[in-house]
């Protein structure tokens, strides 16, 4: 567990955790420097390893984040559709988080604050799809989770990438994904 001392200009761990988010959003994990970082918090290159140790714990601390984020936001979501919206929404608030999270090279796997944040997110994934009636998906609920997980990544990944600049326009990428998954995820008519 990291120390949550403040430092005489604040918190320093969220001070380096917020000027990494803005390198992240900016130039991609790839430009990460611990010594970098030190210099934009105005402390010691040697200030931030007290925290994260290096730079690969400083990108699992921003995926732990990232994971605990997203679990609260897929939970405020009713049903399968609305968690695929959460899940572009958050997406969309939290790019920097959103790259990290879903490059495992780059954090230590077996973290535990990491897998347990991977897990409650995982958990609200797939209690979207318990909520699907068995009819319209078939009997395999994993791969309905997938099929689900694959439009929502797939969507959010292409719009922070600005490859679907010319599909949707102007019009809100959440509404947009709403149209996208009732296309799919049709509930069958009684």
């Amino acid at each position: 567990m990291t120390s949550e001392r403040a430092y005489h200009h604040g918190d320093l761990r969220r001070a380096v955790l917020t000027a990494a988010l803005d390198v992240i959003r900016t130039e991609g994990p790839d430009a990460l420097s611990l010594r970098d970082l030190a210099r934009r918090a105005g402390v010691s290159h040697a200030a931030p390893a007290h925290h994260f140790k290096d730079r690969t714990g400083l990108l699992t601390a921003i995926a732990a984040e990232g994971y605990a984020l997203f679990a609260a936001e897929l939970a405020e979501a009713p049903d399968l559709r609305e968690r695929g919206v959460r899940y572009v929404r958050f997406a969309a608030e939290h790019p920097a988080h959103f790259h990290v999270m879903f490059r495992p090279e780059l954090h230590r796997a077996d973290d535990p604050e990491l897998l347990a944040a991977k897990d409650r997110a995982s958990a609200e994934l797939r209690a979207g799809v318990t909520g699907l009636p068995a009819t319209g998906r078939g009997e395999d609920d994993r791969l309905a989770g997938v099929a689900a997980w694959s439009l929502a990544h797939g969507f959010a990944t292409l719009l922070l990438s600005g490859n679907l600049d010319g599909a949707v326009g102007a019009r809100d990428p959440e509404a947009v994904f709403r149209s996208l998954a009732e296309l799919l995820f049709v509930p069958e008519s009684s």
